[in-house]
Order: C-alpha cells, then structure tokens, then sequence
C-alpha cells in the first residue's frame, strides 16, 4: 500500500523514465475525490479508450460524459507514445472488481480469475487509457506500447512496486476486454526489464510542462553536432550568448521567426516571441508555449553547435 504521488511527483516520475508529458488544463485539481476516497494506491491499471483521434479522446477522458463524469483516467496514452494527463485523485476508470485481484496486487503474486464485483477500484489504481478502437483491428504501434512500458515503470519505480502491480481492466472486472491487442503478461514482461535498469533520463524537464528549467546535460569529451540543452533558466533578459544567434537562425529557417533586426546574441522578446511560435508548431499550448526553451522543443529544434 502507499500514498498516493502528488502531481510533481507524478509528473517527474514519468519524465525521468524518458516519456513526453503533456499538462491538460486544470489536471492537477481535477478529481472526483467529493465522491469517494482515493488511496491508498496498490497499482496501475491499463486500459483502451475506444475512440480514435487524440484531441477528441484526451478531452473525453478530461470531461467524461453525462453519465460518467471525468476524469475518466488520470493520463492517456496516444499513438505516438505521449502522455496527456488529465487528472489527479481519484478518477472514473476502474469500476468495481475482484477483492481477490486487488489482494494478489497488494501481494504481488499470481493474479486469480476476476469473477467478482465487490471492491472500488478507483481508490486503489492508477489509470491510463490508450488510444485505441479495441475492435482487435486497430493497430498499436509499438511507441504506444513503449509508452505504456514506461508509464508503467516509472510509476513502480516510485512506490518500489514490481511488474506485478500493473494489471489490465480485463484482468480486474468481469466482462471488460481493454486491453485488447496485446496480452499484460507480455507487457509485465516487458515492464519487468525495464525496471531491472536504471531510468533512462528525462524526456524532458519536470515542472509546470514542457517548458521548465531543467538542469543542463553533463558535458561530453567531443562537441555533439547540436548544442545540448543548456536549462531554460539560460534564457533570460541580458543574456548574451552565440547559442541565442544560433537558436534565432533555426527559428527563422523554421519559419518562426519575430524579428524585425537579428537574431542576436542578446536574449530578447523577438526571441520569445520566435520560440514560442516555434513550440505552437510542435503541438504544444498554454504554458508550454510560453517561448521560454525547454528540452523537447530545444532538441526537436537541433541548434547547430556554436
């Protein structure tokens, strides 16, 4: 049994285990706890969302329908294999299920048969829905199944959980397929190695989403050929460096470019204004898109090495 993670934690763990995190809207408050305890946690619950389209999908998962308010899970997991999460606390995904599951989780054995329904579910695990139609057809591509490999991973690694805390609505409540497309002993197997190495690193910096400070790569023997993302409390107003020029030359070749003289070495509002076009390109909004350079956006954009 543990305490649930608070969203910073949540959030870090899962960009330490290399996954790209999106923050939707009021995720951090967004519960149903009026409704009902949440915790102590016992595990990960893995389902699939029957819907197709991200956008449509991550904002039903949010909001729910009427007869099943949201959130509907605490992330989703898309094709691509990046992670929206829209909920923390307890959430709608699990239902009822079997007391015994639940048990053998907590024990981390064999799973038995699911054949009752007599345990709240939405006290106990964590939810992520995949994007998939779950009609046996639709395809998983395999950055998808990495993603929920690493959620997965990232979430025992922080409660020091193994493999066997990670289940499918199939394998909690009778009558329920989800996951359809793939068994969850392949993908405990596949969780249960990765969990034998060490995380793998952040995808991207912790904090309010993808674009906050994180802590600058360690230097390397030999220049890359692009510039390592030096943190983003780099950027700031009288900061003067040729890594800024180089940053604004890529933002203009991109079509990003705000400047009307430059790009300079002096770090400006042209600049943020650039970068943040540059992150609207990439998908991201909000506070993601407040043109201060995080690393997902820092790498996709490969500033030559200066």
């Amino acid at each position: 049994m543990a305490t649930p993670l608070t969203a910073t934690r949540l959030l870090k763990a899962l960009r330490d285990e290399g996954l790209v995190v999106h923050e939707v809207r009021n995720w951090r408050k967004h519960n149903r706890n009026s409704k009902g305890p949440w915790g102590p946690v016992n595990g990960v619950m893995i389902h699939h969302t029957v819907t197709k389209g991200t956008a449509g999908s991550v904002d039903l998962c949010y909001d729910g329908h009427p007869n099943l308010p949201g959130p509907l899970c605490h992330g989703v997991i898309d094709k691509k294999g990046e992670i929206h999460l829209v909920g923390n606390g307890r959430a709608n995904h699990a239902g009822l299920g079997d007391r015994d599951v639940l048990q053998a989780v907590i024990n981390e054995t064999e799973l038995p048969p699911d054949n009752a329904t007599d345990t709240d579910g939405n006290r106990h695990f964590y939810g992520f829905e995949c994007i998939n139609l779950g009609d046996g057809k639709d395809p998983w591509p395999e950055a998808q199944k990495l993603a929920i490999e690493k959620v997965s991973a990232a979430i025992c690694r922080a409660h020091d959980w193994t493999e066997r805390s990670v289940i499918g609505h199939k394998e909690w409540q009778p009558g329920k397929v989800d996951p359809r497309g793939f068994t969850m002993d392949t993908m405990r197997g596949r969780i249960k190695k990765r969990l034998a190495k060490a995380a793998e690193g952040s995808a991207e910096p912790g904090g309010k989403g993808e674009d906050t400070a994180g802590s600058p790569p360690p230097p390397k023997p030999q220049h890359p050929p692009y510039e390592p993302f030096p943190g983003s409390g780099f950027f700031h107003a009288g900061a003067r460096s040729a890594v800024i020029t180089a940053m604004g030359k890529r933002l203009v070749a991109e079509d990003c470019g705000q400047y009307k003289s430059g790009p300079s070495p002096e770090w400006t509002e042209a600049d943020r204004k650039s970068y943040a076009a540059w992150q609207r390109k990439l998908g991201f909004s909000g506070r993601d898109a407040d043109g201060v350079p995080g690393r997902v956006s820092w790498d996709r954009l490969q500033v030559p090495h200066s």
